[in-house]
């Protein structure tokens, strides 16, 4: 019974391995090929692993071509702008949907489910259209206006309040609080893993997120680094050891950004039971 126990152990470790090796060898590729030249990255010979000659001109030469500083602000702008309304509406509208009593309470839930429901690029050309009448294209306000508000967001949070005793606010409500209060102060820090989740999730779709920018910021000053990239390949031509330097300079942030943030990643995933 051990020596079978042990062997399931083995086999277990054995298809993790395995696993987080599938996992991790695009990375790898990416990483060696930006230092090949166009040759050795476009060659078919599978024994051909890693580059006869470091080259990092690939890099000086996407950096040279691309401003990166300007791509990292635009980006992490977008991110940071888009997680704290994401966080802030989404966590008053939940609070409200799950804990207050209103006329028209549930149809307006049902609209906030409704728009999970329907494929966000549906609304790309009201959106346009909003941020053209503003007067505001090609600028970060444009990259932030589609995350003002997260139907996810109050779905999601939505469910943590509900999971909250009600004698919380009948105490609340007897210390002499008023609802803001009751909200700010006694139910909003117990959904703190609900929020923490919110926020990653918004991070990284904020992050991948292409077809927006591409859309509605046209100028190179009002990039993000997922546009910038799509614009490096060539409609004829695409210089793969290039493409790949650059993409180590647009992910390198986001790799730092998980490695010191490790745990409140995993607890989020984890307590939501998202999928990222």
């Amino acid at each position: 019974m051990a020596k079978h126990k042990q062997l399931n152990r083995i086999l277990a470790h054995l298809v993790l391995l395995l696993g987080a090796a599938a996992m991790i060898l695009p990375f790898v590729w990416m990483v060696l090929t930006s230092f090949k030249s166009v040759t050795e990255s476009t060659s078919m010979n599978p024994f051909i692993f890693f580059p006869k000659t470091w080259r990092v001109e690939n890099y000086l030469e996407v950096w040279r071509q691309n401003d990166f500083l300007i791509l990292y602000w635009n980006t992490f702008a977008m991110m940071a702008l888009r997680v704290l309304c994401a966080v802030m509406f989404s966590a008053m509208a939940a609070y409200a949907f799950a804990r207050l009593r209103f006329p028209g309470r549930d149809f307006c839930f049902s609209l906030v489910l409704f728009q999970m429901m329907v494929p966000t690029q549906i609304f790309i050309i009201p959106q346009y259209l909003m941020v053209d009448a503003l007067g505001m294209r090609n600028t970060i306000f444009a990259l932030l206006f589609p995350g003002l508000v997260s139907a996810f967001g109050t779905f999601l949070l939505r469910q943590f309040f509900m999971g909250l005793p009600k004698e919380l606010e009948e105490a609340a409500k007897i210390d002499g609080c008023n609802i803001g209060q009751t909200f700010a102060r006694i139910m909003l820090p117990l959904v703190r893993s609900g929020l923490v989740a919110l926020g990653i999730f918004t991070a990284l779709f904020s992050f991948k997120d292409l077809m927006w920018p591409m859309i509605v910021n046209t100028s190179s000053d009002a990039a993000t680094l997922s546009s910038a990239l799509a614009k490096i390949q060539s409609a004829f031509a695409v210089d793969y050891p290039e493409l790949m330097a650059a993409s180590v300079l647009a992910i390198w942030p986001m790799l730092l950004i998980y490695i010191l943030f490790q745990r409140q990643f995993i607890e989020g995933i984890a307590t939501s039971g998202g999928k990222l």
